[in-house]
């Protein structure tokens, strides 16, 4: 009843007031951002949400579009500057996905939308992560964020998409909070961003076990 009848309707009153609420440090992180970032402070882009279908999502820019002679992109951990860090270690550069949940392509809690790219990578199991809209914060997020395997986090992904409920989101949301306030997982363990998920071998499996 929750996620059929009042998920969405939480989400729309919830994304409107907190847009409107934070609209003061919204407007000085537009402005950050185009000092900061030399240019557009907003980084939009493809992603595929319910039912994989395609909406543009929008945040704040964290890499800089420096390039080397050949006019290549650097590589993300120079790009990747330390007002991009301060923003992706306070997930401040999500905010613009208010305007998404407000929208209704995504909701509050939800799998993270990923690339389009990734699609036809997904196996039949992981592809279930697009039957519910996707979130500003996600399962995956509050216990892991980027720290855990694709693998992992997709498992946490379909769980959620089967275990919605009122008291579920309340306690991501609060897990979320704690995972921002002590920093973790924003990185991978090789990667200043996480790694680009290539598909899952065969016989390789997630090792995360479901909580019940």
């Amino acid at each position: 009843m929750y996620a059929k009848y009042f998920k969405r309707l939480i989400d729309f009153s919830l994304s409107l007031i907190a847009l409107i609420t934070l609209s003061p440090l919204l407007v000085l992180l537009i402005i950050l951002g185009a000092v900061f970032m030399r240019g557009n402070p907003f980084f939009t882009q493809e992603r595929p949400g319910k039912n994989e279908k395609i909406f543009k999502l929008i945040k704040f820019r964290t890499m800089d579009n420096r390039k080397d002679k050949k006019g290549n992109l650097l590589p993300d951990e120079v790009r990747l500057n330390k007002y991009g860090r301060f923003l992706r270690a306070s997930s401040l550069d999500e905010l613009p996905e208010l305007a998404n949940i407000l929208k209704g392509d995504m909701s509050l809690i939800g799998p993270r939308p990923l690339l389009v790219a990734y699609l036809p990578r997904y196996n039949e199991f992981q592809r279930h992560r697009h039957d519910v809209r996707p979130g500003l914060t996600g399962y995956a997020q509050a216990h892991g964020r980027n720290a855990v395997s694709w693998e992992d986090k997709f498992a946490m992904d379909v769980w959620y998409t089967t275990h919605i409920t009122f008291k579920e989101d309340i306690k991501i949301i609060l897990s979320t909070i704690n995972t921002v306030l002590k920093h973790e997982g924003i990185s991978s363990e090789s990667s200043a961003t996480m790694e680009e998920f290539m598909g899952t071998p065969k016989g390789v499996t997630a090792k995360w076990e479901a909580p019940y």
